[in-house]
């Protein structure tokens, strides 16, 4: 990819949110992620991470949240919090202005569920989290993996995975109108009349749907970007229609070059259906590149990741993934390893599923765990810095766009090879932008 192309876009994924990242855990890289057990809950490492990518010049970071300590796996939580995995966690919407205040640019996206907040109460503490940005944040809209989210909020168990992607729509749908219920110019600050807010043009929405009521109108005034960024990231069929209709970016993942290319043209088709312009909805793939100061290093290291694969450890991480993954239905541990690949859906990440028992055809559950690659490795992401960001360019050029999500490990280490080494030589190849042209988020997301 040539620098006369312009830049891609890039974004960081927070993939463990507001808790506990990596607990005594070794990176591909070698270093040791333990923690002391209570520093991710203070603010200095992910100020660090913002300021970091801001001075790399990243569009944006991408919080993950889930509300539930998980205990399909062994049918326990024991697991879970004995490997610290997806617990403890804090809410990530009080973090958001804490990021914010130490940079200027860099947006940042804080997970919401639509099981979890109804649409007033997301509508509110959005644009208020828009005010206190000065317009830098968006919302991740989703509609939650398990049962025990579900439960946590009063239902017996998580609604049919189409279904909640459908009542996903009408939540933004309500949400939206609440955005709207201020007109423009509604705010006059008419000092000699002493007149704050016209009257005439704030109005209740009056919003009933199939599964949320609102009368509206909010409370509080538009935020900068009056209506916030919004991501998704479900890449079912239901998800990426949820997709083509709300969001400004996506958050995608493949396995190949091809179900890249595939992908990207498939939401392309249903943005144009769905009225819009296929390039306001930028689709950044996820991946985890391993980067070292060297091409020997970064291949030793990967060797070295690799020849633990089929260690019990990782076994057993995998099937606690995979069980949290069918939306808590489906408990992995009672699998037999050396029989074939169990051939179930779940009710949770049904895209994610689908991949892993495509890729298990005519194979045990062993090889398969085994063979797993993390992201960015199908995609040869390691190496040096130079290596990384020109492989990335090649990837790019190929698919089309529109960049890439990187799914790093929270230790400085791990941000300053990115923030430090590969930004630069991407940078160096015009494959990254140089700067911030825009006040606001959506402003400087759509600007290429």
């Amino acid at each position: 990819m040539s620098s006369a192309r312009g830049p891609m876009h890039f974004g960081w994924f927070l993939g463990d949110g507001f808790g506990i990242h990596q607990w005594n855990t070794v990176a591909p890289g070698g270093e040791f992620n333990g923690r002391d057990g209570t520093d991710w809950m203070r603010p200095d490492l992910y100020v660090d991470l913002t300021t970091s990518l801001e001075r790399a010049c990243f569009d944006f970071i991408l919080i993950e949240d889930s509300m539930m300590i998980e205990d399909t796996y062994e049918g326990s939580m024991r697991y879970t919090l004995k490997h610290g995995r997806m617990a403890p966690k804090n809410d990530p919407l009080p973090l958001v202005p804490l990021m914010a205040r130490a940079t200027r640019h860099i947006g940042i996206i804080p997970t919401v569920s639509t099981i979890a907040y109804h649409p007033y109460l997301a509508a509110r503490l959005i644009t208020t989290l828009d005010h206190l940005t000065e317009g830098r944040v968006g919302v991740n809209v989703v509609t939650s993996v398990t049962d025990r989210v579900a439960q946590n909020f009063g239902h017996d168990q998580h609604f049919d995975h189409d279904l909640r992607y459908e009542m996903a729509g009408e939540w933004m749908d309500a949400v939206t109108a609440l955005w709207n219920s201020w007109e423009p110019g509604a705010v006059v600050l008419d000092e000699q009349s002493g007149t704050y807010a016209d009257h005439t043009k704030v109005h209740p929405v009056d919003f009933a749907g199939k599964w949320f009521r609102t009368r509206g109108p909010l409370n509080t005034i538009p935020g900068p970007q009056r209506h916030p960024v919004v991501a998704q990231a479900g890449n079912s069929p239901p998800g990426r229609h949820l997709a083509s209709g709300i969001a400004d970016t996506m958050l995608a993942h493949a396995t190949s070059v091809e179900d890249m290319k595939t992908f990207r043209a498939d939401m392309r088709r249903r943005l144009s259906e769905q009225g819009r312009d296929p390039d306001s909805c930028k689709i950044l793939w996820l991946v985890t590149p391993l980067i070292a100061e060297t091409d020997a290093q970064a291949a030793a290291q990967w060797e070295q990741w690799r020849a633990a694969a089929g260690s019990e450890e990782r076994i057993q991480s995998r099937l606690w993934g995979m069980s949290y993954v069918s939306g808590g239905r489906v408990d992995f541990s009672k699998f037999d390893l050396d029989g074939p690949v169990p051939d179930v859906v779940g009710n949770g990440e049904r895209s994610s599923m689908a991949t892993f028992t495509d890729r298990g055809a005519g194979r045990t559950l062993r090889e398969l765990l085994v063979d797993f690659v993390p992201f960015g490795g199908h995609l040869g992401l390691v190496g040096s810095p130079d290596t990384v960001a020109a492989r990335m360019g090649e990837v790019m050029s190929e698919v089309g766009g529109d960049g890439f999500l990187i799914y790093g490990d929270m230790t400085r280490r791990s941000i300053s090879a990115v923030a430090d080494g590969l930004a630069p030589a991407l940078r160096r190849r015009g494959l990254i932008r140089d700067g911030y042209d825009h006040d606001t988020f959506r402003a400087n997301l759509l600007a290429f």
